[in-house]
């Protein structure tokens, strides 16, 4: 979809953040089972307070999707050492998927982490999650860093996958 326009969130998009990433984990079966998850996901505010949650926005100006842009040693860094950048928690709300704002996010999150001279962008991505993320995450660059592979919790296996920045 043309058009799309990735911003900083203001605090006036929370309840639209938290309302879409619950649906999108829900909609991708990764919230079945879970113990607290999906309360960690919708508490918006304390993602922005340790990091960058940007949005991504049609163009009459609805929210359609949001990522949680970290570094490391910051709360919700999960892989990135130093030198690398994080994002977590890209959802894009059921409604909206197939329109091109997973990848927008996806883009803003990769054009930060150069701005900010990182050498490389980590994610890790749930084991079984949709195959669209995968092919998404590949077109991207991203390649399988099993070595960093984890488990939050027992029954849940997050795969780890990195691109290397080009260095200016």
């Amino acid at each position: 979809m043309s058009g799309l326009r990735v911003r900083p969130a203001t605090p006036a998009d929370f309840p639209a953040i938290a309302r879409l990433t619950v649906a999108a984990y829900e909609a991708d079966g990764q919230l079945k089972g879970e113990n607290g998850y999906g309360a960690v996901l919708a508490d918006v505010a304390t993602r922005a307070d340790d990091g960058e949650v940007l949005v991504v926005e049609d163009p009459a100006g609805a929210v359609l999707g949001s990522v949680t842009f970290v570094l490391p040693g910051t709360r919700y860094a999960e892989l990135s050492g130093p030198g690398e950048a994080e994002f977590r928690m890209l959802a894009v709300d059921p409604a909206a998927q197939g329109l091109g704002a997973g990848a927008a996010l996806a883009r803003a999150c990769i054009d930060r982490a150069r701005e900010l001279g990182c050498s490389a962008v980590v994610i890790c991505v749930r084991e079984g999650m949709a195959a669209t993320a995968h092919r998404l995450y590949q077109r991207l660059g991203f390649v399988r860093t099993p070595e960093k592979d984890w488990s939050p919790v027992p029954g849940v296996a997050l795969l780890a996958l990195r691109l290397e920045l080009a260095r200016a």
